[in-house]
């Protein structure tokens, strides 16, 4: 019998929300994070305005020994983690140390930390560049200090798929559930709102360059013309749904099904949203929302409703962005939809997308302004990654 996939733990950090609570809340009033770039002077910068993080103070969050060695994307992570356990009820240090995994999804690494290193390099020579640059900048970084401050020394890993990362590091995670592992921390937090980490960014093309926040971020719009870039994401604890009921443990769903593709041939998205629905047993009739991609490109965004049309029907499904209120957030991007998913079905709220005004050629039923109450059983969740990849996940309301 193929073993059933719980989420017991969810931790936030979001532009919009610092923690669980304050995301949520903030998300179902439609209230935005996205504004003017504050951390530096981005005025010479094509686009100006992003989704960050504000009131995380690092010190509260990560021992001073660790301060000098990690980047702000994992300062974050540590933070996020400590959370997730927290909230699933979990203590690591009454856990065997091999029962336990994390494997997370990176789009970037600590790109701060590095530009700071590469800045002393040239402005003062190799003697100033910190010993600890030889992993702070790494993909693998969060997973690594994680791992070491709760001694999880089970299967362990990092995927590199841009925003579908945030999903793929999940279906991961279940998979290691699967193979015996008893608990696994899974999901993102990106942080690349730096002065290099912008540059970076940029070469996508896809960066929105409006400066007034209301109509920066627009997917599905006729005046669709980018995204806005964010940082945070969020971490999720998957345990063996059995298990979890045993211990008493308060279950937000299960991870039914999910499926990646790369773009090719055939339409990719459209693909990887069938092969989810295969996997998790059920047909696009018992999906009650989709938490869209919603890319803000209008090539994407086409693509994107066609292949919800193509699944769905026109108007067949409601359909929500929350991450209009945050930015993309690359990796943690759709691991904070996951997260936005299970609180919308334990609610019964779909929650807003924010300023948007759908076009009527997408036929998509996108949910606007204010949250939608709805009977929520199943959720879908959609990822792209920037080069072609493609992520589906559908999750479940938790059933005893």
């Amino acid at each position: 019998m193929t073993t059933s996939v719980a989420v017991t733990g969810l931790g936030v950090a979001a532009p919009n929300g610092l923690g669980l609570e304050d995301f949520w809340a903030a998300t179902l009033a439609g209230k935005s994070g996205i504004g003017p770039l504050s951390r530096f002077d981005a005025s010479r910068y094509p686009a100006r305005l992003a989704g960050e993080i504000t009131g995380f103070t690092a010190e509260d969050h990560v021992p001073g020994r660790l301060m000098p060695q990690t980047d702000r994307v994992t300062r974050l992570s540590l933070a996020v983690a400590d959370w997730a356990l927290a909230d699933a009820g979990i203590d690591p240090a009454a856990v065997p140390a091999f029962d336990m995994g994390v494997i997370t999804a990176s789009s970037a690494g600590g790109f701060e930390f590095s530009q700071g290193e590469l800045k002393s390099l040239w402005g003062k020579g190799s003697q100033y560049v910190s010993a600890y640059q030889s992993f702070a900048w790494f993909y693998a970084v969060n997973t690594g200090q994680i791992s070491i401050r709760h001694g999880m020394k089970g299967p362990s890993g990092v995927v590199v798929t841009d925003q579908a990362g945030g999903l793929d590091a999940v279906a991961h995670a279940r998979r290691q559930i699967r193979r015996g592992t008893p608990v696994v921390l899974a999901g993102a937090v990106d942080a690349t709102l730096c002065p290099w980490g912008l540059v970076g960014l940029h070469t996508s093309g896809r960066l929105s360059t409006a400066d007034e926040p209301s109509t920066a971020y627009l997917p599905f719009d006729e005046r669709a013309s980018g995204h806005v870039p964010g940082e945070g994401g969020a971490l999720l604890v998957l345990e063996p749904t059995e298990v979890a009921w045993a211990r008493g443990a308060r279950v937000y769903g299960e991870i039914s099904g999910c499926a990646a593709t790369f773009d090719g041939r055939e339409p990719g998205l459209r693909r990887a949203v069938e092969l989810a629905l295969t996997d998790a047993g059920l047909d696009a009739g018992d999906v009650d929302v989709v938490f869209a991609d919603a890319a803000a490109d209008p090539e994407l965004d086409r693509a994107e409703a066609e292949a919800l049309v193509d699944v769905f029907g026109a108007y067949g499904v409601p359909v929500t962005a929350p991450k209009t209120m945050t930015g993309r957030l690359y990796a943690g991007a759709a691991s904070l939809d996951l997260a936005a998913a299970f609180l919308a079905l334990a609610d019964g709220l779909v929650p807003p997308t924010v300023h948007t005004e759908p076009a009527d050629r997408h036929g998509l039923d996108l949910v606007l302004s204010q949250p939608r109450p709805a009977d929520l059983r199943t959720a879908l969740v959609l990822a792209r990654g920037h080069g072609g990849f493609n992520s589906a996940m559908v999750v479940r309301a938790a059933e005893r």
